[in-house]
């Protein structure tokens, strides 16, 4: 795709106001006693215009929606009323309940539970994630931990399993996969180990899951010393290393730099007819990458292509080799890892563009990188829109920004929306440079097309307080609407500066509005 020159950028046109600034004049003119210029009087309305939308932003803000409680009782009230009624051992009293548990019901227990009565809360967790009709999802857990602070305080699962041995409780394997999947939640390697050592005094003893699960924590803790004993304990309670624990194995292996042993253990694992699949083989090559051994990595990845079936490089594989690649400046050859990965129907993804297009920019290759969008747009793997943008974001980063500018233009000609990373910066560029009237050309043109549904508060209200602080006050109010009408509120710094606007131009009664409403 060719670049044309750079289009001069669209100005700001009076006739594309809501009112007619003559109509104001008039007004003006015809008002007895009124003794300002038409310029003053324009200022003053869309200074008062400007703090109306500051005024009904902190409002908004400060605002507390009352809600009204329903007169039914919930089903989890239900359930927490029930248990306080009965009390005794939790479990049975639950299974007396026809309950249909979902993930509201069972978030809202715990609620009601916390703080005064964590260990009942934690035992309905336990029960409800081993219900017919409910399973926990990886949020539940996620939620459960964070509010009983389990990492904080993991003292609260021991309690709940002395509780279950007091009472006498019928504990089964599920209900422990319960407690190590929390333990596995919130990072507890050694309180994971601790929960396994006490399943023998339930009558249970851990499988290749609750063994995989502990020893994962060890790996990621970097205590690969006591995750390689768990794994040899494992065959004297006759279980044998499966596909995950050797996984884990070498991924934390590699973590840790013994790429070497990580190869040992592939070897073995092989030998012991323990077949390895894509996410090993990735494991290992992803170690090799992130320690620059770049000659094995493509050693290996060259092997995995061979092997084809279950060992196929898929596009995370690729991509992590031409990531790797890149950072080292070895575009060029991180290209050739591209024409591979195309011949084998393996589609490039925008992370893949993208690392790419990092990589020849940094280099000071920028036709390469104009090439290589070219071949992916015309593939149709890649989007206009992300290759652009990347390309816009990458040539900023080094500090190229008449090209950057360029190749902003020539979207915006062409009808390619930029992705909101690079309206931000573009944005942001145009202020920091004291461009207000630009910035907001720009601004407006981008609304245009649809392209601002993610820019954030503080790339409105710079553009605002810029626009105000050079007086050009017009513009500013319609901005301040536009920033109303999609609820986008100023922060105190922003109202603070604007205010400051206000006083300096003698708006006395003005800036005693918004301070009023904005303290």
């Amino acid at each position: 795709m060719k670049l044309n020159s750079i289009r001069p950028d669209t100005r700001f046109k009076p006739n594309s106001l809501p009112f007619r600034p003559e109509s104001l004049c008039l007004l003006h003119f015809s008002v007895k006693g009124f003794n300002q210029s038409p310029k003053t009087f324009l200022e003053m309305t869309t200074l008062s215009s400007i703090s109306r939308f500051l005024s009904s932003s902190i409002r908004l803000k400060n605002h507390k929606l009352s809600i009204s409680h329903f007169s039914t009782v919930s089903s989890a009230e239900t359930v927490y009323n029930h248990l306080q009624r009965n009390g005794g051992n939790i479990e049975k009293t639950l299974a007396s309940m026809r309950l249909n548990l979902d993930a509201k019901c069972v978030s809202q227990v715990l609620h009601r539970c916390y703080p005064t009565q964590s260990q009942m809360g934690l035992r309905f967790f336990i029960w409800a994630g081993v219900h017919s009709s409910y399973r926990h999802s990886y949020f539940m857990f996620s939620k459960a931990c964070e509010l009983y602070r389990i990492r904080q305080n993991p003292s609260v699962i021991f309690d709940v399993l002395e509780a279950y041995s007091v009472e006498g409780c019928s504990v089964n394997m599920k209900m422990f996969k319960v407690v190590f999947n929390m333990c596995k939640e919130a990072k507890l390697a050694d309180e994971a180990l601790g929960v396994l050592r006490k399943m023998p005094e339930f009558g249970l003893r851990g499988d290749n899951v609750v063994y995989n699960v502990v020893i994962r924590l060890f790996c990621d803790k970097g205590d690969l010393d006591m995750a390689e004993s768990l794994v040899k304990e494992m065959s004297m309670v006759e279980l044998y290393p499966d596909l995950i624990t050797y996984m884990v194995m070498i991924k934390g292996l590699c973590n840790v730099g013994r790429l070497d042993d990580a190869c040992g253990l592939f070897k073995f694992m092989k030998e012991n007819g323990c077949l390895p699949n894509v996410v090993v083989f990735s494991a290992l090559l992803d170690g090799f990458c992130r320690f620059g051994d770049m000659e094995r990595a493509l050693k290996l990845l060259e092997e995995m292509e061979k092997e084809g079936g279950d060992c196929s490089p898929n596009v995370v594989t690729y991509t992590s080799v031409i990531q790797y690649l890149c950072d080292k400046g070895r575009t060029v050859e991180a290209l050739l890892v591209l024409d591979r990965m195309e011949a084998r129907g393996c589609l490039p993804t925008r992370v893949t563009v993208s690392s790419l297009i990092t990589g020849f920019v940094k280099e000071d290759q920028v036709e390469l990188a104009y090439k290589l969008v070219d071949r992916v747009v015309e593939s149709g793997s890649v989007t206009k829109t992300d290759c652009y943008s990347s390309l816009v974001v990458s040539l900023e980063r080094v500090r190229k920004p008449e090209e950057a500018e360029k190749v902003f233009r020539t979207m915006l000609d062409s009808g390619v929306k930029p992705n909101s990373l690079v309206c931000t910066i573009m944005l942001k560029k145009s202020c920091l440079e004291g461009r207000m009237v630009d910035a907001y050309c720009l601004f407006d043109e981008l609304e245009k097309m649809e392209c601002l549904s993610s820019i954030d508060s503080d790339t409105y209200s710079i553009l605002l307080v810029g626009l105000c602080q050079q007086r050009h006050l017009v513009q500013a109010a319609k901005l301040a609407r536009v920033m109303l009408s999609k609820g986008i509120k100023l922060k105190a710094p922003y109202v603070d500066i604007i205010a400051e606007v206000l006083m300096k131009s003698g708006d006395e009664e003005l800036l005693e509005q918004l301070t009023r409403n904005g303290r």
